[in-house]
């Protein structure tokens, strides 16, 4: 009985210890890269979407990637008409849904379309359906408008958007 007693602390505190690296593990990344360019393709082996970013870290347990300085570029229609999305920070989830984070920008590559750019400090992305989503301030610019909105939701495939509060909307025609 005494030396069950001397010796339970050391085994309770070895279990604790084991317990707390396996915590610790989850939140250290599996890998990291530098100035990575990855590319991904549909189930049908079309371009799906492409990312550049300074530094990736991927965080296998729990289910994401976190970027710095993400460059996505998002194709449509079996690899055509790209957007290219750029942020300070980004989180990819297993689940192909994106958020970035810090300086937003979304740009239609297309020179001849509707919406040329759309700014805010969060967007959320699917890239399964090529949808988006962001609740902040948003500036989004065309040739000739800029619309200020507090939100919007948009279909990058059939360039429709709704504005979830509408703000302000300027033209200048000719410009």
């Amino acid at each position: 009985m005494l030396v069950l007693l001397v010796y339970m602390p050391v085994w309770m505190s070895e279990t604790d210890n084991t317990i707390g690296q396996t915590e610790e593990d989850v939140l250290k990344p599996a890998y990291t890269a530098k100035n990575i360019t990855t590319t991904l393709y549909d189930d049908s082996g079309s371009l799906n979407h492409r990312v550049f970013a300074q530094t990736m870290e991927h965080y296998d347990q729990l289910g994401f990637v976190l970027f710095q300085k993400p460059e996505y570029t998002v194709y449509l229609n079996q690899g055509q008409t790209p957007w290219q999305v750029t942020a300070n920070e980004g989180t990819l989830y297993n689940n192909n849904l994106i958020e970035l984070e810090s300086k937003v920008r979304v740009r239609n590559l297309q020179s001849n379309e509707f919406v040329r750019t759309i700014e805010t400090d969060f967007i959320k992305i699917n890239l399964d359906d090529k949808t988006l989503f962001s609740d902040q301030p948003v500036v989004i610019r065309g040739t000739e408008f800029v619309v200020n909105s507090n939100g919007i939701k948009g279909d990058l495939s059939s360039q429709q958007y709704e504005l979830i509060d509408h703000v302000q909307t300027t033209f200048s025609p000719g410009s």
